[in-house]
Order: structure tokens, then C-alpha cells, then sequence
């Protein structure tokens, strides 16, 4: 066993990243730190080091116990890193999904009147409802007065 290890070799091998090409490309995109600084790929990591890796809208966080250069299973990463990622950002993967997609089959056409009724009827069963000063400073950012017949809290 090595006592350092580069960075991105070391999260491949912990299996944070699929390949070490995802995890130099993170190191380089300043998606990794090491002990709170950005760092390259080429960066050695040892015993004790604190890496947090940004994934999406998580952080994880990882202290490192071993270095070690080649991948390993996933029954014997917890030998040589301490997952220590804290539960409100785990819980950031269990939250609802706040987009919304409608879907249609390509070389269908345009949708029939009575397929345009039920999309707007299923959108709008997902809207919510903004709150006035909200709507109101975004009706100033985007250039609409409140006397615009064409503009309601609905436009927004």
C-alpha cells in the first residue's frame, strides 16, 4: 500500500467516479477539494485528508484512511475511505424532482385541440402559485407593469 496517492486515481479506485478520466475532469472543472482547496488531478492525497467531492446538487465528503492506486470492489472501500458526508446533503437525492416534462412521439405532429386542453389542464394542476412581492420584483427585472392586461402572477 502507497502512504499518497494521486487524487483522481484514489477516487476511482474508491469508486466516486466510473473512470479516472470522470474524476481528473472533476479535479480540473474545481469540483474536488482536499482539506477546503481546489486542487489538480496530480495532487497527492495521504491518510487523514478530507476530500469533498461536488456530484450534482450534493457534496459529498469523504476522509481518507488508506491510499490505494488500484480499483476496489465496493465491499472493501469502506477499508480505505471513511464516508463521512452529512445527512442533509444525502438527503438532497430523496427530493422531488421539480420539473416537469411533457413528452411527445417525434413525427406525430402538432398536438389536436383536445390534446392541447389536457396538457394545459395537467399544467396547471403542477403550478404553484408565486408570491406577490416575489412576482412583483420579477415583473420589474423582466420589464412588465402591473397594468398590463397581459401580465398576471400567472405569467411568471
Amino acid at each position: 500500500m502507497a502512504e499518497e496517492t494521486r487524487i483522481d486515481k484514489y477516487l476511482w479506485a474508491i469508486r466516486v467516479f466510473k473512470t479516472r478520466s470522470d474524476a481528473t475532469d472533476a479535479c480540473k472543472g474545481g469540483k474536488i477539494r482536499v482539506n477546503g482547496n481546489d486542487i489538480k488531478p496530480s495532487k497527492n492525497v495521504k491518510a487523514g485528508d478530507v476530500i469533498t467531492v461536488r456530484k450534482g446538487a450534493v457534496v459529498y465528503t469523504y476522509r481518507v484512511i488508506a491510499p490505494i492506486e488500484k480499483r476496489q470492489g465496493a465491499k472493501l472501500v469502506p477499508q480505505y475511505a471513511e464516508n463521512i458526508t452529512p445527512q442533509e446533503e444525502l438527503d438532497k437525492l430523496k427530493a422531488p424532482v421539480e420539473t416537469f416534462f411533457l413528452k411527445r412521439d417525434r413525427g406525430t405532429g402538432r398536438p389536436t385541440k383536445k390534446e392541447r386542453r389536457q396538457m394545459d389542464y395537467l399544467w396547471d394542476s403542477l403550478s404553484i402559485e408565486v408570491p406577490d412581492d416575489i412576482a412583483d420584483r420579477l415583473a420589474s427585472e423582466y420589464g412588465f407593469d402591473d397594468d398590463d392586461e397581459d401580465f398576471d402572477n400567472e405569467d411568471l
